[in-house]
């Protein structure tokens, strides 16, 4: 725990970025019988029935310090669509960064070996040299900025059925957009002392 307090207090560096990555499952509801359309003083009618349409992946990447984020929605979750998510932040986005500081929860994908999965030894070895692998202790992934992103994109996205990948991806990506475009910040409180604190019991 105190490892990751630790890395949210310092600074930005725009060689050593903090990078909080996360992912959630997405499920997909279709309707059954076509909403009610807004009249004045009505909202939007939805029946109970829903038709559901599968299930698919967001990855979710989010630098705190400077209001930027990055998703990706995918069909699948797996070692290879975790592997290339990382390698498009190295590559793409943080390509003149010594070594990203990523903070991520201890998921049997987000290792090192992942990239091994999914690319030649050299190019898995190249990556992986550019990442920083931070762990959130077991039952403590609230220690991951990327849950409080992903709670407001539930809040102000996914609060409504949504039918089908290529419609959830455009929705995310225009949240994201406007986000990144404001420059939403995480202003993160919780720091060592308070951990020491007012989780004692833990340090026994």
């Amino acid at each position: 725990m105190e490892d990751i307090l630790d890395l949210y207090a310092q600074s930005y560096d725009p060689a050593y970025p903090q990078v909080c990555f996360d992912e959630r499952p997405c499920i997909l509801h279709g309707e059954v019988v076509e909403p009610l359309p807004m009249r004045p003083g009505q909202p939007l009618r939805y029946d109970h029935e829903y038709q559901r349409n599968g299930q698919c992946n967001l990855f979710l990447a989010l630098q705190p310090l400077q209001g930027w984020r990055l998703t990706e929605v995918t069909e699948r979750r797996t070692a290879v669509d975790c592997a290339h998510f990382l390698r498009e932040l190295v590559d793409v986005h943080f390509p003149e960064a010594i070594c990203i500081r990523l903070v991520l929860d201890n998921l049997n994908t987000h290792t090192p070996a992942a990239l091994y999965t999914a690319f030649p030894p050299e190019e898995a070895r190249r990556i992986a040299r550019k990442l920083e692998f931070h762990y959130t202790p077991k039952y403590a992934s609230w220690l991951n900025m990327a849950e409080i992103e992903f709670a407001a994109l539930v809040k102000q996205c996914l609060n409504r059925r949504i039918p089908n990948l290529d419609t959830l991806d455009r929705e995310i990506t225009a949240w994201r957009d406007a986000r990144n475009a404001h420059r939403t910040t995480i202003r993160w409180c919780f720091n060592v002392h308070d951990a020491r604190t007012k989780l004692a019991r833990f340090y026994l």
